[in-house]
């Protein structure tokens, strides 16, 4: 009998539980004490003065936005290979996205083509065109100035943050690191979130740290903290009254439940992350000999990684969607990961996106595959499914192209 294996699942233990029922019988259930020493800890995780809850990463992200005066038509470079978040947060305010490939071995961004990328679009003229969204060539470029810069820690593996941060500083440009998949990892022995301007931490169930849903932002700026602490609270200052409000504001405010699950999980971050190094591991042993399959990769840059998801590719001729299939068959989960930005729906109608932008980034997303991954995974669920991906890949390659699988 197959063991069943689930694509993700958190490390809760009775303390967690324990700490969210003592806040329960408490009066206070937003905004309190947990709260705060939730920040407290998640700032010092990341080696800076500042943190500020917030209901979700991609809050985090609208936030830090504002909070660099992106406005209409402000051009953000980021990049096209990450959850879709880290470019609609660019979009609430209605700045431009601007894309730039990624390295191969990471998947981060390529701080090589972000200089040459800054560069053009700070001249402007015709150089800038080939790295502005189709749709914006020409006489329709946008009317707004390169404002910000926004990596991506893609699978808990940091970005290459000193070049990037060089080019940054040459060009006046703010930096937001999106760390939401990386909260422990180290560069050059740097903590992630201490890197740029701000950076962003995220708590979904499938994260290093969870909180169910939730979010924090890091910084050293502190007037950014006082600014993003009133955004997320309605636009409420501190010597504002009940009801009255200063600003524009959100509400995207950090529960005190959420807070004291949080506070836990980052007090046993040290030991969540080494279980899931050792699931990685057990991963990497199994499938290093398989010549379709490529493990990830940590560069030197990345003194720490903080395992997020465990993602291989799958080599040609085998075939990575017809190996989601045959996986599924076997009860199995697997995802593409990531489905190139650029290529999602909205993105091709609102910019004109079509294949061939990005060839490393597009690439990537027709070849990656996360494979069931957590902390909490046994070496026998590892077991079953290098066992059951090995058959699909050789069986991929003899399969037609289109489904290869019967239903």
């Amino acid at each position: 009998m197959a063991i069943r294996v689930p694509m993700a699942s958190p490390d809760i233990s009775d303390a967690e539980v324990q700490a969210v029922v003592e806040t329960l019988r408490t009066p206070t259930l937003s905004i309190g004490p947990r709260l705060e020493a939730f920040e407290r800890a998640a700032a010092a995780v990341a080696g800076v003065e500042w943190g500020i809850g917030v209901n979700s990463g991609t809050s985090g992200l609208h936030l830090c936005i504002i909070a660099a005066g992106v406005g209409d038509g402000d051009m953000v470079i980021t990049t096209p290979f990450s959850f879709i978040a880290s470019a609609n947060c660019i979009l609430y305010e209605r700045g431009v996205p601007v894309f730039v490939d990624v390295d191969p071995a990471t998947g981060n961004i390529d701080p090589h083509l972000v200089s040459s990328a800054v560069a053009d679009l700070t001249r402007g003229g015709v150089s800038a065109d080939r790295w502005l969204p189709p749709a914006l060539r020409g006489i329709r470029r946008p009317a707004g100035r390169l404002r910000a810069l926004l990596p991506v820690h893609a699978f808990g593996q940091p970005a290459d943050m000193d070049p990037l941060l060089d080019t940054a500083r040459n060009a006046d440009l703010v930096v937001i690191e999106d760390a939401c998949e990386a909260i422990g990892a180290a560069y050059k022995e740097r903590p992630a979130g201490s890197l740029g301007d701000a950076a962003v931490f995220a708590f979904y169930p499938n994260k290093q740290v969870t909180t169910g849903e939730g979010g924090m932002v890091v910084t050293n700026r502190e007037p950014w903290a006082h600014l993003l602490r009133s955004l997320r609270n309605q636009g409420r200052d501190v010597f504002d009254g009940w009801l009255n409000h200063t600003r524009l504001g959100y509400n995207y405010r950090l529960d005190e439940l959420s807070a004291a699950l949080g506070l836990v999980q980052v007090s046993r971050l040290e030991q969540l992350l080494a279980k899931r190094a050792r699931v990685a591991a057990w991963y990497n042993e199994r499938l290093a000999s398989l010549e379709l399959i490529e493990t990830p990769r940590n560069v030197p840059t990345t003194t720490h990684m903080s395992w997020f998801v465990y993602v291989v590719r799958i080599v040609p001729p085998a075939r990575r969607d017809t190996v989601v299939h045959l996986l599924a068959e076997r009860g199995i989960p697997s995802r593409p990961y990531f489905t190139p930005i650029h290529l999602q729906p909205f993105y091709r109608e609102r910019f004109g996106y079509r294949g061939g932008e990005f060839p490393v980034t597009e690439h990537l997303g027709a070849v990656s595959l996360a494979l069931p991954f957590s902390g909490v995974m046994t070496e026998t669920q590892v077991d079953e499914v290098c066992e059951t991906l090995r058959d699909a890949v050789e069986r991929s390659i003899a399969l037609p192209a289109t489904r290869g699988v019967s239903r």
